[in-house]
């Protein structure tokens, strides 16, 4: 939960995102907002150039700018020079609603089985239940339908909201957030074909005996699934964010610091490297790399290994310059076969007129 703070004066919100302040530092804030609902006493930002008309209306009192911006301030609009000010928007938000979490406890309604560990200055909530084995550290919040199952851990200062599943002997580490309905430690998706099952050809289900680990600092969107490995390990790595609605396979390792925005999809045994992107509605097919700091459009099928720092789009996914010309190109087509189809004609005229 998160609670507004009381007002605060401009020039100490600039000294705490370290920018330089045009305008008056005993200004008083009193929240954040967007550039077009901004309104006197609000704190907005402009960082991308498309939002000038914008920028240019806004009825902020103050507002964060790059350090290269060379707008000048207006009556009545201060400006913050920061070098990023969307890290700096996001900075100040935290100052003004600052995190709060539940009183430590378990409260009434919540379970904890007699073999299970849970520190004492943890939180769970009615309804949050915790397995044998089960351990789950300090300062760390199991809301409402939350489950730990048996031998898993859980570390310090994370948050399991609404009925997120963490099943057996997974491993979280410290600060992961998951958000609503996430689940981490279902089974993978493995079968063998058996055309000589008992009841005849089956899909003849592979156990899958392995975990998930997930580092710190990690955050989870809401049903978003992480599945166990067949054998061995399925690994987020430290930092990494999941968008909401992501399906990451059996064996998949994601490295340290990775993006992976809504309805993504990497197949079982892929490998993500430390900062890639991907985008919305990616498809990553199994047992490939994704390379450190690659980055792969909205929509894009993945179906090779992407080296390292490379931008790729489309499916399947090409270096992303290519996919701008193809994609160029493919809107000329009908224009393109009707040049074609009348050039044909004229050739035939042109054979009939000649004899051949």
């Amino acid at each position: 939960m998160q609670t507004p703070s009381s007002p605060r004066r401009l020039g100490e919100l600039a000294a705490h995102v370290g920018g330089e302040l045009l305008g008056d530092p005993g200004q008083l804030i009193h929240g954040l907002n967007g550039l077009e609902e901004a309104g006197p006493g609000d704190v907005s930002f402009y960082g991308n150039p498309r939002y000038r008309r914008q920028f240019e209306a806004t009825r902020a009192s103050a507002v964060l700018v790059g350090a290269g911006t060379d707008a000048p301030p207006r009556d009545g609009v201060a400006l913050v020079r920061v070098p990023n000010p969307h890290l700096a928007y996001a900075k100040l938000l935290s100052l003004f609603h600052p995190a709060s979490r539940p009183a430590a406890g378990v409260r009434p309604g919540a379970w904890v089985h007699p073999e299970a560990t849970v520190h004492p200055e943890a939180t769970l909530l009615p309804g949050a239940s915790v397995d044998r084995g089960a351990r789950v550290g300090a300062r760390t919040v199991l809301y409402p339908g939350a489950y730990v199952g048996e031998d898993a851990q859980v570390g310090d200062d994370c948050i399991l909201y609404p009925n997120v599943t963490v099943r057996e002997r997974c491993i979280l580490g410290a600060r992961v957030i998951l958000h609503a309905s996430s689940v981490v430690g279902a089974d993978g998706f493995g079968f063998a074909f058996n055309p000589e099952g008992e009841a005849g050809p089956e899909h003849y289900k592979i156990p899958q005996v392995g975990i998930v680990r997930i580092e710190d600092d990690v955050e989870v969107g809401a049903c978003t699934c992480i599945d166990r490995a067949t054998v061995g390990e399925t690994v987020v790595g430290r930092g990494t964010k999941l968008d909401n609605l992501v399906q990451i396979a059996h064996n998949v390792k994601v490295g340290p610091l990775s993006l992976i925005c809504a309805q993504a999809g990497v197949s079982g045994s892929a490998e993500i490297g430390t900062g890639v992107v991907l985008a919305g509605q990616v498809g990553v097919v199994g047992h490939i790399r994704v390379g450190d700091l690659a980055k792969v459009g909205a929509q894009s099928g993945v179906a090779h290994d992407v080296e390292d720092g490379q931008v790729v789009s489309g499916s399947p996914a090409v270096p992303h310059k290519e996919w701008l010309r193809a994609s160029a190109a493919a809107g000329q087509m009908a224009d393109l076969l009707k040049e074609v189809r009348a050039l044909r004609r004229r050739v035939e005229t042109l054979e009939k007129e000649r004899g051949e």
